[in-house]
């Protein structure tokens, strides 16, 4: 037999041999991408567009194995495949967890989304458990495929392409979407002629609950590096006064309230996101705000509430939302009757 045609044959026996290599390989590279994308961003480019055309190996997977043995006469072991398959998971979960792990707001639903993402590298790691119970339930690994796919391109889209993070939410929820119609094929057990509009049916209740679930999705290139409320700003400095938990009705009224924010963003990327200022759980106010990525510090903006209730005190918070309506981070603080504002920590 050929060299060539044994190389696979031998990775499967290194892999075997050393079973914790491919792990070891996945994590080390997944976050070394994370601080690569801080440091060089034209080179965590190259790193996301790798990623994206491996993902498409995987979906030509099939195809690409028959052409092969029609050509060549040589079969690649399945194997050889579910290793690659591993792997590519590993990179592509471990890629995306550190980005997550920063722009989740860990007090909300976000919380959910990112664990889920940290059980699939969980997964992906545990041996046993890929290839015994995964990869051996063709409608389980799909789903799998497309939900680590999803969270990829959330990750990457805004890196390679630059466009906003609202954009590439709807472009990776539409490329998911696509992508489960062999898995949803396999669950419908109906007559040929309603399954195909059964399929869809469910395809169309999982891109609507996807969108209406993105608020739990977090913008995974986003991200707060500095926050504060204050009755002051320095605008030529643009820094924020002292920083306030809580103030009284009087200063809220006499000088107004700023929320400052310093947002993380790939360089290139122009976002137009929303200062949303809520009263006790109640939407009072939107404010619009556009900034540019590229500074390590964050884009620094903020917005100057000077419009309020009759009734000011209680719980108020400030949302930072993309256009979408994901959530960037929160502002917290409180009015309450008191002589002296407590300042934050």
């Amino acid at each position: 037999m050929p060299i060539w045609k044994t190389i696979p044959l031998r990775l499967i026996a290194l892999a075997q041999r050393y079973p914790g290599t491919i792990a070891a390989f996945g994590f080390a590279s997944g976050v070394v991408s994370f601080f690569t994308v801080e440091r060089h961003e034209a080179f965590a480019r190259v790193i996301a567009a790798v990623m994206l055309l491996s993902w498409l190996w995987l979906m030509l997977e099939r195809a690409l194995r028959r052409r092969i043995a029609r050509r060549f006469g040589w079969t690649i072991p399945i194997p050889v495949l579910r290793y690659g398959t591993q792997m590519i998971h590993q990179e592509g979960l471990f890629f995306v967890l550190p980005f997550l792990y920063t722009a989740t707001t860990w007090n909300s639903g976000q919380a959910l989304f990112t664990g889920l993402v940290g059980a699939a590298a969980l997964v992906a790691l545990v041996d046993p458990l890929y290839f015994r119970w995964l990869s051996t339930r063709r409608w389980v690994f799909l789903t799998y495929h497309t939900f680590t796919l999803f969270a990829v391109l959330l990750t990457a889209l805004p890196l390679v392409l630059h466009i906003p993070t609202g954009n590439s939410y709807k472009l990776a929820l539409g490329v998911a979407v696509l992508l489960s119609f062999p898995t949803l094929a396999e669950l419908v057990p109906l007559e040929a002629r309603w399954r195909k509009w059964a399929v869809v049916a469910l395809m169309l209740a999982l891109g609507s609950g996807g969108w209406l679930l993105r608020l739990w999705v977090p913008p995974a290139t986003l991200w707060l590096t500095e926050v504060a409320i204050s009755t002051s700003m320095d605008s030529l400095n643009m820094k924020a006064g002292e920083r306030l938990r809580t103030v009284t009705p009087a200063q809220m009224r006499d000088q107004g309230i700023y929320a400052y924010t310093a947002i993380n963003a790939p360089l290139g990327l122009e976002e137009h996101i929303y200062h949303v200022w809520l009263h006790d759980g109640h939407e009072v106010d939107r404010i619009a705000l556009d900034i540019r990525g590229g500074r390590k510090e964050g884009y620094r903006a903020w917005t100057h509430k000077q419009n309020f209730p009759a009734d000011v005190r209680g719980r108020w918070q400030v949302k930072v939302v993309t256009n979408a309506g994901q959530m960037i981070g929160m502002l917290r603080f409180r009015v309450e009757d008191q002589e002296t504002p407590a300042a934050a920590p």
